[in-house]
């Protein structure tokens, strides 16, 4: 395994399982130490034993709260002293059906947690120095319309271009790019396949869903210096479904 995180530090948030603890785990295996958010004490403890207590640390917070997300960075600070790379994972989905029908709370809940907490994460990392890049977990919902979950999908194009937007703004001293998924096999996304995963998969010219080891392995590029001319760029890591919409 290539250690071209050695030395580097990452904070990951909602990075207790599904796509971001795969994320943690790739960087910790290719070098890097990380801060992992959530809000269960219980997923925190586990993950970091997984992962390593030298290797990883845990902050215990709602991904919306501005005096969390402040404490996370600091941690990273206080416990590695530094902080290069930045991965916004946590996304919350409390709305399902129809958007003329959909609870106008729940909407707004879904844009403050996917969309305007990126932004004050972002904003707390860059003050206190990030160095490198930062990596958004978007989904292929943010680039075409059609399933239920049409409040997520809207803040995941609104998530799609705030890495535009801040690729333009905060280059050249950190890069800001996205991945957007389609359904990978997470506790997550389970109710979009559980009980019909072949049926689901039928539609995917690679014929199977993804797991979190392939939306690692693309933010883990994304993230890295291998992509240092790369910025402000969504990667659509889908298994082919998007293909011809």
């Amino acid at each position: 395994m290539q250690q071209d995180f050695e030395g580097r530090v990452a904070l990951v948030t909602g990075g207790t399982r599904g796509i971001g603890f795969g994320i943690a785990q790739e960087l910790v295996s290719r070098g890097a130490r990380v801060v992992i958010t959530a809000r269960k004490p219980e997923e925190l403890e586990a993950a970091v034993a997984e992962l390593g207590a030298d290797s990883a640390v845990a902050a215990r917070g709602s991904a919306d709260d501005e005096q969390h997300q402040a404490e996370a960075v600091a941690l990273a600070h206080e416990r590695f002293g530094r902080l290069d790379h930045l991965v916004n994972n946590a996304a919350v989905n409390p709305q399902y059906g129809p958007l003329v029908d959909a609870d106008l709370g729940a909407v707004r809940k879904v844009f403050e947690v996917n969309v305007t907490a990126v932004l004050g994460w972002t904003q707390q990392a860059m003050r206190a120095g990030l160095s490198t890049s930062i990596l958004n977990v978007a989904s292929v919902g943010g680039i075409r319309a059609g399933s239920p979950i049409g409040a997520y999908n809207a803040s995941k194009a609104a998530l799609i271009h705030l890495t535009r937007q801040l690729g333009v703004e905060l280059g050249p001293q950190v890069r800001v790019n996205a991945i957007a998924p389609a359904v990978v096999k997470t506790k997550f996304a389970s109710a979009l396949y559980e009980g019909r995963e072949d049926e689901v998969a039928q539609a995917y010219p690679l014929k199977r869903l993804g797991v979190p080891e392939d939306t690692a392995k693309a933010a883990a590029f994304l993230l890295s210096d291998d992509a240092s001319w790369i910025t402000g760029e969504t990667l659509v890591v889908d298994g082919g479904v998007t293909l011809g919409h």
